[in-house]
């Protein structure tokens, strides 16, 4: 069992990356969408991450790598998401809906001593998948009269994905301080393309040719994740206070973008295979400052296997990307979280939601996009449970895991989008004991 399990957790990792994940229009711009924390977990609460030190032995934090203390088995995630996104706006007064369901988290965790644990994880960071056409008409005067001569359209199209593998390692200095480090690759293609193409009044093309731009971003980035966590519990009221931070830093990015503007034909009903193609423009260039500077600081109390919350504050540095020939800058983002969970009572055996970890969270989020002048901006509730499976125990959570999470993004104001959006999150939780040997006498 336990060598399927390694063997599925490659397979998966393949999979993951094959996969094509729909979103936002909001995509069109930078990396595109960026998948804040794709772990149930987390999400489930709102974000929190970086003052969270789960209470019980299976949960391997990946987000604050200082933050396994109480880690002592080893143990396998694998979750997917639903997302459900309805887009609105009064360009038109447009509507829309949009779903995608993706694998968006496996993970291996096991300790190595008890100081120290590792964790493995795999998942999509952001993610482009759009296809927009705007048309809109061309006139011609006729006797001091504007009249409609035909049509244009302007299609946008964006696909790709940009996942990232994880390696993290905890060390516990003493009963209050531990500290982690992560090191993060990045690797993937994001494309996007423009194309313009003109129609007479009868719908007929002016031109045998569509004019499209064209720009492809080949990215690979590593960088590191410092964390450090101080808990104090008082041990007569089971009651503690814990304190962590974050910092990602040494971005070494490698990412190259081919800007192509030329004019082709199509020689598939589908719109994919381009034949007589001249290339008008074309350039490359290079950039350093990908996924800049991030931080985190965030502070939680809770009673030792009963309840906990936590509030945190998260930072990240805008950064410059190439888009169709020009560079582009984006602010700084901020996002503000609070969330936690709470547990009836697991010793409770008469009654098995008394034995439900119940999760709760929100969090408001200042984008780094910023279009005609107004921030997108984001804000969501979440909630989830762990449905712990029938032999699991206060030392060996395993279970079903499950959360939702609701919000919105963007406005209305000055004919921009607005998106509301509902994701729907599963997960499995395998722990167990493995890779020890077992001592004789």
């Amino acid at each position: 069992m336990k060598k399927i399990f390694a063997v599925s957790f490659i397979s998966v990792g393949y999979f993951l990356n094959a996969q094509s994940i729909s979103n936002s229009p909001y995509a069109t711009y930078g990396i595109g969408d960026v998948k804040y924390d794709n772990t149930i977990e987390t999400a489930s609460m709102g974000g929190i991450s970086t003052a969270y030190i789960s209470d019980f032995t299976s949960s391997f934090n990946f987000a604050n790598p200082a933050n396994n203390s109480n880690f002592e088995l080893t143990s396998i995630r694998l979750e997917a998401t639903n997302e459900n996104n309805y887009f609105k706006t009064n360009y038109n007064d447009t509507k829309s809906t949009k779903h995608s369901t993706y694998l968006s988290n496996i993970a291996l965790a096991f300790p190595l001593s008890p100081k120290v644990k590792m964790g493995l994880s795999y998942q999509p960071y952001s993610s482009k998948s759009y296809d927009i056409v705007n048309t809109a008409p061309t006139y011609e005067t006729i006797n001091g009269v504007q009249t409609v001569n035909g049509y244009y359209t302007n299609r946008f199209k964006g696909s790709g994905t940009l996942n990232t593998a994880q390696a993290a390692v905890s060390y516990k200095i003493d009963q209050n301080f531990a500290v982690g480090l992560r090191a993060n690759l990045y690797f993937g293609n994001l494309y996007d393309l423009n194309e313009l193409k003109s129609y007479d009044k009868d719908g007929v093309s002016n031109a045998e040719y569509i004019n499209g731009y064209e720009t492809k971003n080949s990215i690979k980035n590593f960088n590191f994740t410092l964390g450090g966590s101080y808990q104090s519990v008082n041990t007569r009221t089971d009651k503690k206070l814990t304190i962590g931070a974050t910092a990602t830093f040494g971005n070494t990015s490698n990412m190259t973008t081919d800007y192509i503007n030329s004019t082709y034909v199509y020689t598939d009903a589908a719109q994919t295979v381009k034949a007589l193609e001249t290339i008008v423009d074309q350039k490359s260039t290079s950039s350093k400052n990908l996924l800049p500077l991030q931080a985190s600081l965030g502070v939680g109390y809770g009673s030792e296997n009963h309840w906990f919350f936590s509030g945190q504050l998260d930072y990240k540095k805008g950064e410059d990307i190439s888009y169709f020939g020009k560079t582009f800058d984006f602010q700084d983002s901020y996002r503000i979280s609070a969330g936690g969970w709470y547990l009836p009572n697991y010793n409770n055996f008469r009654n098995y939601f008394s034995r439900v970890t119940y999760r709760y969270g929100a969090f408001y989020e200042r984008g780094n996009l910023k279009v005609n002048g107004t921030s997108i901006n984001k804000f969501g509730i979440s909630a989830g449970v762990l449905l712990p499976f029938k032999t699991s125990s206060i030392t060996r959570m395993s279970g079903l895991e499950l959360g939702v999470e609701l919000g919105k993004r963007g406005t209305l104001d000055n004919n921009l989008i607005n998106q509301n959006f509902i994701n729907l999150r599963v997960g499995f939780n395998f722990a167990d004991r493995w890779f020890r040997k077992t001592l004789y006498n």
